[in-house]
């Protein structure tokens, strides 16, 4: 027994001093890992601000340069003869540059959103089915004198902003003084520039509370820029008001019903353009009912429904993702009676007035 605990123990304490005589010894002359890393983040950041310079101010460079040296004792020599030892121990420095590129790019992340601020124009939304693109402050306060009566935002579109998106923009609203009468105005609103059109929309603040404005278009392209502005305006009295939980909410439209309306509008136009031409009988509101139940009974399906409706799964969506489609839906349901009925109303027309 005892002589199996010697030779266990014997065997533990071979593998310990191999262990240790494996591991790198690094040379007292060499500087260390810790401060290695320190002092090649600000050499990498010196270097890249020499590079910037203009050629009148080139001698900036070793300046830079030896004000990172002096900053932590040392020397270029010490420095080069370092950098030497550790190519050579290839798997310490790549654990040192990782550290060194990871602080790096968060400081890269930080100048970007210095500008962004500055600019007043964010450099990249966040991916996302619905997700808040707000990029600006929270909490808004306007007296309505001269320098102090609006707040405005413009946002570029990107490579996230998808086609037939939809927007809400929501404040809520908090009037210091009594609610606004005839003689104090507060007005939200809100444009979105497409490739082919613009839209707008603007509301009136009557009181505190939570105002929103939702902006959509189906057959217009990509989005190009979104703006909007708040405008406050005291009055005779002054005033104050405060604006927060601003949110500028992004739903990307997955469903197939807004492919399916559009189509149907796309047809009821080639058919009207079709029977002017040819001077056909006009349409009654009976065929006009059967279009559109034609055009129901062929809904176009998207390869996500369709894998959904093979596998009888449901998409999980959240209960303010589904009260937007819903309200979505019943807009476009609206709009699309009304051309109906201007439809109608037209074909009236010439019959009563045949040229």
């Amino acid at each position: 027994m005892k002589n199996n605990f010697r030779f266990h123990l014997c065997c533990i304490s071979m593998l310990v001093f191999v262990a240790i005589g494996c591991q790198v010894k690094r040379p007292n002359d060499v500087i260390p890992e810790s401060k290695m890393e320190n002092l090649l983040y600000d050499y990498h950041l010196a270097k890249a601000m020499g590079d910037n310079l203009s050629y009148s101010e080139n001698y900036k460079k070793a300046l830079y340069m030896e004000a990172v040296f002096n900053k932590y004792g040392t020397t270029e020599a010490a420095f080069d003869s370092s950098m030497v030892w550790y190519a050579r121990n290839t798997e310490i420095l790549s654990k040192i540059y990782e550290k060194v590129n990871k602080r790096l790019k968060i400081q890269r992340d930080e100048i970007n959103h210095l500008i962004a601020l500055r600019d007043k124009k964010p450099k990249m939304s966040a991916p996302g089915d619905s997700i808040d693109v707000w990029a600006w402050q929270r909490v808004l306060r306007l007296a309505g004198e001269m320098a102090d009566k609006q707040y405005a935002f413009v946002l570029p579109a990107d490579t996230n902003f998808k086609d037939r998106d939809t927007l809400v923009w929501k404040v809520r609203y908090h009037f210091l003084n009594p609610v606004p009468d005839s003689s104090r105005t507060t007005v939200m609103a809100m444009q979105i520039i497409y490739e082919k059109d613009t839209i707008n929309r603007v509301e009136k603040v009557k009181g505190s509370g939570t105002r929103q404005i939702r902006l959509y278009a189906d057959t217009l392209g990509m989005m190009k820029e979104i703006r909007g502005f708040i405008y406050y305006s005291a009055g005779e009295r002054k005033g104050i008001m405060l604006a927060d939980k601003l949110e500028l909410t992004r739903y990307h439209c997955s469903d197939s019903l807004s492919v399916s309306a559009r189509d149907s509008l796309n047809k009821e136009r080639a058919l009207r353009a079709d029977s002017l031409k040819n001077k056909q009988a006009k349409p009654t509101s009976d065929s006009l009912k059967q279009i559109d139940d034609k055009d129901q009974d062929h809904i176009r399906l998207t390869p996500e429904e369709m894998n959904r409706r093979r596998s009888g799964e449901r998409p999980m969506k959240r209960q303010e993702q589904v009260e937007t489609e819903e309200h979505i839906l019943q807009e476009r349901i609206e709009q699309r009676r009304e051309r109906q009925l201007n439809q109608r109303r037209n074909q009236s027309n010439r019959r009563q007035n045949p040229r």
